[in-house]
């Protein structure tokens, strides 16, 4: 895929959050912006009867549909893949689609993941919509003890492109510092809005993608969030030329969480290009053996036989379909990674890569 094509895909924003993260409170408030007012709204609720819906102000020029059959994650994704398929026609006169973007509001116990796997990998929907951010919702009140006792919460923290810390006003500064070093270690490069009666900026949460609104050019900088990841181990600075090596201007926390630590979440980068053949080898090798336990990823390659660098990401053992950009945004040709993992650490993924780079290509026996 070219990044011309990707930048025609029709954008789709993902809102979660854990049950009473006013999730709801924010969509009320999204609805009724200007910047919003293409965006078709997808509301998931799970139960006999629904109830969200009944909570969201339906704007008049916003188009408000609801799926209430189960949750996004589980039973409904078949449900999903029609309504985002049947849409471009069902909301269409005289031919011509009338929304330009999609905005679903998952159920507070949703897994981000299968959603995103659906958007992925489902031919009829990839070849329609992109992903353009996971905004994540997380109350400031209860956000501790729900981490601790829900993994679905860290999940959606740890998806995150965007973290929203709701209900501010009833918590203090120090009672919210744990809680915010915590996010630290899930997703370091989040940026964090704090919303007060559900009011967040419209701009805060879209264009969070690679290619952003239509027309600007890719912000590679930005979409990765390298400065924001803890570097490598210092004897790993003194590798080979091909081995890794710590990603530039990092700050020096470790990106362990300290109540959950089996989140990780780090950046390494290659020096040299990477030969394609190995590259690929080496991908499908960690997505098919240690896929369930890549939480995310996001990179940028500097592929041997191309001069344009190739941009992946993926969730779990899925990853969207690679994209070249049409010439690298500047003078750094490193090929960079970021990754958030369960349970998985960085010396396993770079060993990993160095198994491919020795051209030992045989990953039994690669353990966490």
């Amino acid at each position: 895929m070219s990044s011309g094509q990707a930048n025609d895909l029709i954008p789709v924003t993902l809102l979660t959050g854990f049950l009473g993260s006013g999730k709801t409170t924010v969509l009320n408030h999204l609805v009724r912006q200007p910047e919003l007012h293409d965006a078709l709204v997808i509301i998931n609720e799970f139960g006999e009867m629904a109830l969200d819906h009944l909570l969201v102000a339906h704007s008049t020029e916003n188009l408000v549909m609801e799926m209430s059959s189960g949750c996004l994650c589980c039973n409904i994704r078949g449900d999903l893949v029609k309504t985002l398929r049947d849409i471009t026609w069902r909301f269409s006169r005289e031919g011509r689609r009338q929304f330009g973007r999609v905005l679903i509001e998952t159920t507070g116990l949703a897994d981000p993941a299968p959603i995103l796997h659906t958007l992925m990998t489902d031919p009829q929907i990839a070849s329609r919509y992109r992903l353009d951010g996971i905004v994540t919702a997380v109350d400031l009140t209860t956000g501790a003890d729900t981490l601790d006792r829900h993994p679905e919460a860290v999940k959606q923290a740890a998806l995150a492109d965007v973290l929203l810390l709701t209900k501010a006003d009833q918590t203090s500064e120090d009672e919210r510092e744990p809680l915010l070093r915590r996010l630290d270690d899930i997703n370091p490069a989040a940026p964090r809005w704090t919303v007060h009666q559900g009011i967040v900026a419209p701009a805060g949460i879209m264009n969070l993608g690679l290619f952003g609104a239509r027309g600007r050019s890719p912000d590679i900088q930005r979409w990765l969030g390298e400065a924001h990841y803890a570097p490598a181990p210092a004897e790993q600075q003194q590798a080979g030329s091909d081995s890794l090596v710590p990603a530039h201007h990092q700050p020096p926390h470790d990106n362990v969480n300290r109540h959950n630590d089996r989140i990780r979440a780090f950046c390494f980068s290659v020096e040299k290009p990477i030969p394609e053949a190995r590259l690929n080898a080496w991908l499908d090798m960690l997505m098919g053996l240690l896929g369930e336990r890549i939480l995310r990823v996001k990179a940028i390659f500097n592929v041997a036989e191309h001069d344009r660098p190739l941009v992946a990401q993926g969730v779990q053992h899925v990853f969207y379909p690679p994209v070249f950009l049409p010439a690298w945004p500047d003078d750094d040709r490193r090929s960079r990674a970021v990754f958030i993992t369960d349970g998985l650490s960085r010396n396993t993924i770079e060993r990993t890569f160095q198994i491919f780079s020795n051209e030992q290509a045989n990953p039994a026996g690669i353990e966490a």
